[in-house]
């Protein structure tokens, strides 16, 4: 099967899910629970500002060597607290076109894998479901499986990433409904 004719599966279902992902997060607002403030929040934006660190991913206390995992000063660090994970962006409003612009280019990156792996695994006119379960399957990989690994490693909230993988699973539905709907007869 010529790949030019999964483009139309691929764009409509990028869309679909960009769509989906907007009304799941501007009107639905089941994120909102993701992030927490500090109550001393002026107080830690004034430490780190006078620290000015350059945009990264930070961790307190700070141990770039392992065998200091047992030196008593790194080990009172980390008993006393607090243990954080600090991701720095640059200052300044959020650039919400250009977030949504990498969101809107990804989601059509994993309608494009969707469809490879359709196009090497089913053929045209192949049983509708079966399409759908291998393409949502996919989507769903790429939607949400990655999240988990944050809650592992990086103290994510377990809420967060439940949160996540059910807007997964939605995306995965609407790009596996969508190909099965437009897959080649």
């Amino acid at each position: 099967m010529p790949f030019g004719s999964l483009w139309l599966p691929v764009v409509v279902s990028a869309v679909v899910v960009f769509v989906a992902s907007s009304i799941v997060h501007m009107l639905l607002r089941h994120h909102k629970a993701d992030y927490k403030g500090l109550s001393n929040e002026d107080d830690v934006r004034s430490a780190i500002r006078k620290g000015s660190p350059a945009p990264g991913y930070y961790v307190l206390p700070y141990c770039p060597d392992p065998s200091q995992m047992k030196d008593p000063a790194v080990v009172k660090k980390y008993t006393d607290g607090p243990v954080a994970l600090v991701a720095i962006v640059r200052s300044g409003l959020p650039q919400l076109g250009k977030h949504l612009g990498q969101w809107f280019a990804f989601c059509f990156l994993t309608s494009f894998v969707a469809a490879y792996v359709a196009r090497h695994s089913l053929v045209p006119g192949e049983d509708p479901l079966t399409v759908w379960r291998i393409t949502g399957t996919v989507a769903f990989a790429a939607y949400g499986i990655g999240a988990i690994p944050d809650s592992i490693w990086h103290g994510f909230p377990w809420s967060n990433t439940a949160r996540g993988l059910a807007d997964a699973l939605a995306y995965a539905v609407l790009t596996g409904l969508t190909f099965r709907l437009l897959w080649p007869a």
